[in-house]
């Protein structure tokens, strides 16, 4: 490992450059679906020497940077998909899009680095607190990340161990985050064994931070041991998941196709399974106005299953009376007869696909069907529907948002995801949303169903573990019980992040106690 971070440090600046930006996508293998988890010791470890080795803070930013860039081009390559939906007028900028992204989120990996060399300057640690340091400062920026410009917290470090139940639970505790944070302490730690004037009595630290993730797997297997889904009396929920392609979903001769779909599979009855007592749609699975058309409504009304309801994605706008009408991405339930028993207008717009930010400077438009942007809804709110437990409705990536997902208000018993991930195609997208809404059940402790248009539809439980799935571009119906939700609130549920401030006072207290044995390389 000596000769290793030798022979880097005396690499010329390209070398260096190209090493940072492709161990920086081998690092965003690590998330879903390959969870190539491995791969983030050498990233990181590699990422600390180059940062701890900066001259200055420029050298440091442009270490963060370059490395940034690989690993979020990697990371949300699915995002040029989008573009190539009507690749006739959007196609040419989705290199553009991918690539301007990645810069731009690279900017947070090149505070990272600006950061944790100032605080590496600061506090004089020796260089296994100077990892934890780094650790600690990837987390924090992370967090700011799921805030600024509305927020893009997608491929948090934690979600790496979406692929391992008995990892995830640790979500209950620290969240995302602080499971991220133990994820990336145990991947820095061994940096410090490149440095061979530490103290040999420190060397064993390594060792620690495998302790912690052997720490967090035990804590998930003891969870999961006693792990018990209750069921919900009297309710059964049908998830319909019509796999309409992307390009096809708006054509205006195709549209009443797509309907008579969606209701034939809603009709569909299994011998030996109790028919269904709700019935769920996914995001804009309804390609009309369906607050202002009563036929249309009268006609999922006698979909709608007696006593029970249909839940359904479908645009609204405010009438045709309104001085300036007003569209929303809602979410409604429809009661047989054609009554409309609740609404929920989308909160968190997507930008570019939902509203264009700024739109007095940037002229094009949105991606998404229709020039005129969404509205904003009102606050979260969980809703109340007729023969169902309260639910918070969660549209599309409303539900990568832990902190809007923990101040919910009146608490829900079950949180409801619908989304139309159609527009990614077969990419990473589905399986990184998946993995994401999985992390909002164990960290609330509730279950939660995702009815996805293409897919990855799935019953979840309150442990985050998937009961039952439809998967990717598979049409079909999941016929699924409800499972209760925990009978006491998480410690994440009832703290949030507070407690992974908490650990990350703990881990510099860890850096401060290192101090004076500063060592050379």
């Amino acid at each position: 490992m000596v000769q290793l971070q030798q022979r880097l440090f005396h690499a010329s600046g390209k070398v260096q450059a190209l090493v940072l930006v492709i161990l920086g996508a081998l690092a965003a293998t690590a998330f879903p679906p390959i969870h190539m988890i491995i791969l983030l010791f050498p990233a990181f470890v590699t990422l600390f020497w180059l940062v701890d080795a900066a001259v200055t803070f420029k050298g440091a930013f442009r270490v963060g940077w370059l490395f940034g860039v690989g690993h979020f081009a990697s990371g949300f390559y699915w995002v040029g998909h989008a573009f190539l939906v009507d690749a006739a007028r959007y196609g040419w900028m989705a290199p553009f899009a991918v690539l301007g992204l990645a810069m731009g989120l690279a900017l947070f990996a090149g505070l990272v680095a600006v950061v944790s060399k100032y605080v590496f300057k600061q506090m004089q640690a020796g260089v296994y607190g100077r990892t934890v340091i780094l650790a600690v400062v990837w987390i924090s920026v992370e967090w700011v990340r799921g805030w600024v410009l509305t927020g893009f917290p997608w491929n948090q470090i934690g979600s790496v161990w979406a692929n391992l139940d008995i990892m995830m639970q640790f979500a209950s505790v620290g969240g995302v985050l602080g499971l991220g944070l133990v994820t990336l302490t145990a991947a820095l730690l061994p940096a410090g064994l490149a440095y061979t004037k530490e103290p040999e009595s420190r060397k064993y630290l390594p060792i620690v931070g495998f302790a912690l993730l052997i720490c967090v797997a035990g804590f998930g297997a003891v969870r999961l041991s006693g792990a018990k889904t209750d069921i919900v009396n009297a309710v059964k929920l049908r998830l319909v998941q019509p796999n309409i392609p992307q390009h096809l979903k708006w054509k205006p001769d195709l549209r009443l196709g797509h309907m008579r779909s969606l209701i034939k599979l809603s009709a569909q009855r299994f011998e030996g399974v109790p028919p269904p007592t709700h019935i769920i749609w996914p995001e804009t699975a309804v390609p009309y106005n369906l607050q202002h058309d009563l036929n249309l409504l009268n006609a999922l009304g006698k979909t709608a299953p007696i006593g029970g309801a249909l839940i359904t994605g479908a645009p609204r706008f405010s009438g045709p009376k309104a001085i300036k009408p007003e569209y929303w991405n809602s979410l409604l339930a429809v009661l047989p007869g054609g009554k409309i028993d609740a609404i929920y207008d989308k909160i968190h717009l997507v930008p570019f696909g939902e509203y264009v930010p700024w739109r007095s400077v940037l002229k094009f438009t949105k991606l998404t069907e229709g020039r005129s942007d969404f509205s904003v809804g009102q606050l979260p709110r969980t809703l109340k529907v007729t023969g169902l437990p309260a639910f918070a409705p969660l549209i599309c990536y409303e539900a990568i948002f832990a902190n809007e997902v923990g101040t919910l208000g009146i608490q829900p018993r079950w949180l409801l995801n619908i989304t139309n991930d159609a527009w990614f195609g077969q990419s990473s997208a589905p399986y990184q949303h998946l993995a994401a809404v999985r992390f909002r059940s164990i960290e609330m402790g509730l279950p939660l169903a995702r009815v996805a248009n293409t897919g990855i539809s799935a019953m979840i439980d309150p442990y985050g573990r998937i009961l039952a799935q439809l998967e990717l571009d598979s049409e079909g119906v999941l016929d699924v019980d409800l499972p209760k939700a925990l009978k006491s609130q998480t410690l994440y549920g009832r703290f949030g992040d507070a407690i992974v401030a908490l650990m990350m006072i703990v881990c510099v207290g860890f850096a401060a106690v290192g101090r004076g044995h500063k060592t050379a390389k």
